[in-house]
């Protein structure tokens, strides 16, 4: 689509709201997101949520790596490959153009970060090494745990889904306090220049405003219409409803970088092989912690798919806010997208065919009652 017909991809990224001309949020984009979160947050039940602490185990190993390892491992990671090891094959001088950051009128010439402030198209826009910017996607993937395609993940793998709709729960209202200040934080060691307002209002946008529209509508339809009704009925009503946001987000992404994937493949490859080695090495940490703690499978499987995947639809909505949708940066979270459903769907496997591992040790009691279960 992106390539046949590029004018409807650039007709859609030009529906955005603008702040002093320019554009801050893509309307597209903001709109699919909503119609794919919000199914997944009406489900949450938050009294589920407070009873958490029975599974603390669990729970803590799987905020530990999202939150105190993952950021700065795929920081890491793609450092080490995006600006050493590929830095000469994607261009040691190769540069991009992305947007100042929000509410920001600096002087052309001046320096922030990494960047100079230059003349582009008749605005001002921030000129940066190119795998600097490719870095900024990946960071912005690494701060984002999963809380929507890890639902499909932990399905495959026959997981608990109770614990992983807690999980979910768990990381959307963590979420909405650590993505700013992690963001932030690694984005300036990184030397890419990024107002702590711009990271609120997407959170705000993307994370906070489903997760509040599912939390009142929920209680509310329940007061209303009922469990049974609500569970039969409308929940049954909303599936089709977020896989075709989540279908319709995808097809907008891949419209809108149709033409540099097809074209410079080769660059795809470079971001990709970080990103892959990254998914690989957090599930690894996660899995064999739980195997390490005794979680049973049905615990494991989820808490190290939720590890693993990232929630890439916040990161590219955030990367399109903060630098544009024609920035390297919003590339980077787009190849997230491309190499996230084989590899995950690579780890469902290996999961499923590892799954005698958390039988192992077990009494023969708890055996006999994990085999019927």
């Amino acid at each position: 689509m992106g390539k046949i017909a590029p004018s409807v991809a650039k007709y859609l990224d030009g529906l955005s709201i603008t702040v002093n001309e320019a554009p801050v949020v893509s309307i597209p984009i903001a709109i699919c997101l909503f119609f794919m979160m919000y199914p997944i947050m009406v489900k949450i039940d938050f009294a589920e949520v407070l009873k958490a602490g029975k599974s603390i185990k669990p729970v803590s190993l799987t905020l530990f790596v999202n939150w105190a390892i993952k950021p700065f491992t795929m920081y890491g990671i793609a450092l080490f490959f995006l600006g050493f090891l590929f830095k000469d094959f994607i261009g040691a001088h190769a540069y991009d153009f992305v947007k100042l950051p929000l509410g920001t009128d600096w002087d052309i010439g001046s320096r922030h970060g990494a960047g100079i402030v230059v003349l582009h198209h008749n605005g001002k826009m921030l000129l940066v090494p190119l795998w600097r910017s490719y870095l900024a996607g990946c960071i912005l993937l690494g701060i984002a745990p999963c809380t929507a395609m890890v639902l499909v993940w932990g399905y495959l793998a026959k997981g608990n889904d109770g614990h992983t709709l807690v999980m979910v729960a768990i990381n959307s209202l963590t979420m909405l306090v650590l993505y700013g200040p992690l963001g932030g934080f690694l984005l300036g060691i990184g030397r890419i220049p990024v107002p702590w307002e711009a990271l609120v209002l997407s959170i705000a946008m993307y994370v906070a405003l489903p997760l509040v529209a599912g939390y009142f509508s929920r209680k509310w339809l329940l007061r209303l219409k009922g469990r049974a009704w609500f569970e039969e009925r409308f929940l049954h009503w909303l599936t089709p409803v977020s896989i075709a946001a989540l279908l319709v987000t995808l097809i907008l992404l891949f419209s809108f970088k149709g033409e540099i994937i097809l074209t410079k493949p080769i660059t795809i490859l470079w971001i990709a092989i970080p990103m892959f080695i990254q998914t690989n090495l957090i599930f690894w940490i996660t899995y064999g912690f739980a195997r390490a703690w005794r979680f049973t499978y049905e615990d494991a499987a989820p808490s190290a798919m939720i590890g693993a995947s990232n929630h890439f639809e916040v990161a590219i909505a955030t990367s399109t806010m903060l630098f544009g949708l024609a920035s390297g940066a919003s590339l980077a979270t787009v190849v997230g997208v491309l190499i996230e459903v084989p590899t995950m769907l690579f780890l469902v496997y290996v999961c499923k065919k590892t799954r005698a591992w958390f039988t192992k040790g077990l009494p023969k009691e708890n055996l006999q009652g994990y085999m019927q279960g």
